[in-house]
């Protein structure tokens, strides 16, 4: 607030400013609050606890923490806290246990002492106070020798390159375990140790002029060498001339890789800072720059701007009694401090200095620590609650899934990213085709490897790299595959082998092509380069090439033009499954059914969150996959058009028991179908176990759709009569007419912004490093007509933008 510091609902545990707390009095009439306050007082330079007489109020945020470090040395602080009774503002300070109820002692006590997302985080960043191990000083070493490359490691006996350990006694080189670090490894170095009894080693690829990291296996535990530099010394590592493996950097990641974390983050080029509206830095939480980068991302884009910020009044005036747990106040908190301006401010000139200090003037604080947000949007995920690197195209997706399913207004921001895809699957046989529709976001593109235009320079690049390695010498400069962007875009349309395709015009498996084209443009187009991939050991590997992607791009040729004349579609027949005949064999059938009827349709995950990408109700999504038998997001897609006007429709999803299912029959499992016919849902669940559709349809008919007498009836029948029902056709056209649906703007769909394949480039992510799990990421993005890189904290005016060296790319659709 405007005095400083942070006022607190006794009832809630919600934070804001006075004003905040004003409008949550006048809301709710809780009238009671804790005012909190920290005063922050400079050390006088040269002082042995000398400090400024004079003092300075500090905000306290629970979520746009400042970028300052309010517990470094240079400032001492001291907390004040006050019991506020609205709306007259009268005040008590505390403690103060003689004048107040013991209940309310106790509630200020608790609030007081309880951890914000701030402080739960800090431990995590807290760095454990080593100690200097028992063996550092006695340490023998071998003469053997043995002399390490500054590059070109791998482990002695497995030959993996990551998470490598030198034993400082006989200078080995051996792979790890997980928890040491948490990467990948065979735990030879353990092994090692137990072999030999040699007791600490070193790990590759942090060794800097500052130290390293050493771990004692006999102690157990991560140790300081106060003798490391001599320790090195003796197998030929200067630690002088190693270079700080910033940001995360793992092991091999050292000289090869430089020139990427150099072009990429524009080193050794003087970059302007830019101040403002716009312009604010995001702190890094602790490997937390995917976030970063995505939400900077995001909020330059106008209609995420106008959903959130735009509306941040109407949104904290009707926000819950706890905003902490509300998705649209964290994302308009966090868009309000990125374009604000308010923690984006240029120094104080020198000549202002006095000034500003006689005047107790308030500090500035550049860039906004997104703590809170962070803690709500990761919540329940196993790996962005975490604080490992991790995927920013896999973040960006998890975003606009919550965005999806947490509507503010009218207007739904991810709107402008939803595209439809087509998807034409041919049966290389019969030459027929089916036609199916997905929703997607993003647009992926295959590295064309086979294209790059430098194969000579690649070719002689690897020998050298061999032959150094071999020799164990440094790594040659490395040279960098240049595939042309066209060559991607043409891989991206070329048909793919579909794997285990069942041709239902053959009705056998058969070899399947498919092609992939834009059933509609998004509004902005984003493009990931598919750079990751699985190497030999299962860890993620990364493709180094540089791609010229362009600054406009027309794909208008990608778009889809539906079934073509002299064309026939594959018939829509399930897969039959062959019924045994021994009747104990299909009486232990039955009987397994019926035991596993709720764990055979445990619901779809994944196509629950198809679904919900495409602004449905997560629990009418839920009940979609659960009523048609899993087979897949289409088919729910379908239960949900049939569905969606009726007045439980987004009700929480209710499993009855086997014998409820079967007792009660179409009731059980929704609306029954046209002119009386068996319900969909439990046609899906005969069908999903194998059985062809009529056969279903036939079964249930003949048993009033009882669905346990169905499945008898299907046993006792196995090879039913061809029937033509004229109300069977019926249905069977209805059912097409569903499957056939194009998504449009209006609520019987998800609402595309379809319009021209023309865009053009205003921002890219690019990451550094060899894998997701490691590495550095950073957004270059185009405003008033300039490149701005958006490094963390750092945000400058850019020079060089990496445009060939990005992962995710952001266009958005030139106007007509």
């Amino acid at each position: 607030d405007s005095e400083g510091g942070l006022y607190v609902c006794m009832n809630t545990f919600l934070g804001f400013g006075r004003e905040h707390i004003e409008r949550h009095y006048r809301k709710t009439g809780q009238c009671v609050y804790l005012h909190l306050k920290r005063h922050v007082r400079q050390k006088v330079p040269g002082a042995s606890g000398g400090a400024l007489p004079k003092r300075r109020n500090a905000k306290l945020f629970l979520d746009l923490e400042i970028s300052s470090d309010l517990n470094s040395d240079d400032f001492e602080y001291e907390d004040e806290a006050k019991l506020v009774i609205f709306p007259d503002h009268y005040e008590i300070s505390l403690p103060n246990i003689e004048e107040l109820p013991a209940l309310v002692t106790i509630a200020c006590d608790a609030l007081l002492s309880a951890k914000s997302p701030y402080r739960k985080q800090e431990p995590d960043s807290w760095e454990e106070e080593l100690q200097a191990s028992k063996h550092a000083k006695t340490l023998v070493q071998l003469d053997n020798g043995v002399r390490i490359p500054p590059s070109g490691w791998k482990c002695s006996k497995c030959d993996l390159r990551e998470n490598l350990w030198l034993n400082l006694t006989d200078g080995s080189v051996l792979c790890g375990k997980w928890f040491f670090d948490g990467s990948g490894g065979n735990g030879h170095a353990m092994e090692h140790y137990k072999e030999t009894g040699y007791p600490l080693a070193v790990k590759l690829g942090t060794i800097t002029p500052d130290g390293a990291d050493v771990y004692s296996f006999d102690e157990e535990e991560p140790v300081l060498d106060p003798h490391i530099a001599k320790h090195l010394a003796h197998f030929g590592i200067d630690m002088l001339q190693m270079q700080v493996t910033e940001n995360g950097l793992r092991d091999n990641d050292i000289k090869p890789r430089v020139s990427e974390w150099e072009v990429i983050q524009e080193a050794g080029v003087k970059l302007k800072p830019m101040y403002g509206p716009g312009y604010t830095g995001m702190k890094n939480l602790g490997n937390s720059c995917y976030l970063n980068a995505v939400m900077q991302a995001i909020f330059s884009i106008p209609e995420f701007q106008r959903a959130y910020v735009g509306n941040l009044p109407r949104i904290f005036d009707y926000s819950p009694l706890d905003p902490t747990q509300d998705f649209n106040t964290q994302m308009a908190k966090l868009g309000h401090g990125l374009l604000s301006g308010q923690y984006s401010k240029p120094p104080m000139k020198s000549e202002l200095i006095e000034q500003v200090m006689k005047e107790e003037h308030k500090p500035q604080h550049n860039g906004i620590s997104p703590r809170m947000f962070k803690a709500f949007i990761s919540k329940g995920h196993p790996e962005f609650s975490s604080n490992r690197q991790q995927d920013a195209q896999e973040f960006f997706l998890h975003l606009i899934n919550l965005v999806e399913r947490n509507p503010v207004g009218s207007e739904n921001p991810s709107d402008v990213f939803r595209f439809l895809v087509e998807e034409r699957t041919q049966c290389c046989q019969s030459r027929k085709v089916r036609y199916t529709e997905r929703v997607d976001y993003i647009m992926q593109l295959p590295v064309a490897m086979e294209a790059a235009t430098n194969k000579d320079e690649l070719i002689a690049y690897e020998l050298k790299r061999r032959e150094a390695e071999a020799a164990r010498r440094p790594l040659p400069e490395l040279v960098r595959a240049k595939i042309p962007f066209s060559a991607c875009l043409q891989a991206f349309s070329e048909p793919s082998n579909v794997e285990d395709f069942w041709s239902s015009a053959l009705q056998a498996k058969s070899a399947g092509v498919k092609t992939s084209r834009f059933a509609s443009f998004p509004e902005y187009l984003v493009v990931q380069i598919k750079k990751f991939t699985f190497g030999l050991d299962w860890i993620p590997k990364k493709l180094d090439v540089s791609i010229d992607m362009p600054d406009f791009l027309d794909i208008s040729h990608l778009r889809a033009r539906g079934l073509q004349p002299g064309e026939e579609e594959l018939p829509d027949i399930a897969p039959p499954i062959v019924i045994p005949d021994d009747p104990k064999v299909n009486e232990i059938r039955l009987l397994y059914f019926r035991r596993s009827f709720l764990v055979a349709l445990d619901i779809d995950e994944s196509s629950v969150m198809q679904l919900a990408e495409m602004g449905f109700p997560l629990e009418a999504c839920r009940k979609a996959v659960y009523y048609t038998g899993n087979l897949g997001a289409e088919v729910a897609f379908n239960w949900i058009i049939a569905h969606m006007e009726e007045p439980d429709f987004a009700e929480p999803l209710v499993i009855p028991a086997f014998g409820e299912v079967a007792s009660s029959g179409a009731a059980a499992l929704g609306a029954v179908g046209l002119d009386n016919q068996p319900p969909e849902e439990m046609v899906a669940i005969i069908i999903s176990m194998g059985f062809q559709r009529n056969l279903a349809i036939q079964a249930l008919k003949a048993t009033n759709n009882n669905l346990e007498r169905a499945l008898e009836w299907i046993f006792s029948h196995p090879d039913p009569e061809e029937e033509s029902d004229p109300s069977l056709d019926t249905m069977d056209m209805e059912n097409n007419a569903n499957a056939n649906i194009l998504a449009e703007t209006g609520s019987e769909g998800p609402r595309i912004k379809d319009g021209p394949g023309r865009y053009e480039l205003f921002g890219f992510i690019s990451h550094m490093g060899t894998s997701t799990m490691s590495g550095h990421y950073v957004c270059h993005l185009r405003k008033e007509g300039r490149w701005v890189i958006y490094n963390d904290l750092r945000v400058c005016a850019s020079e060089r933008p990496p445009k060939d060296l990005g992962y995710i790319y952001f266009y958005h659709r030139i106007p007509s």
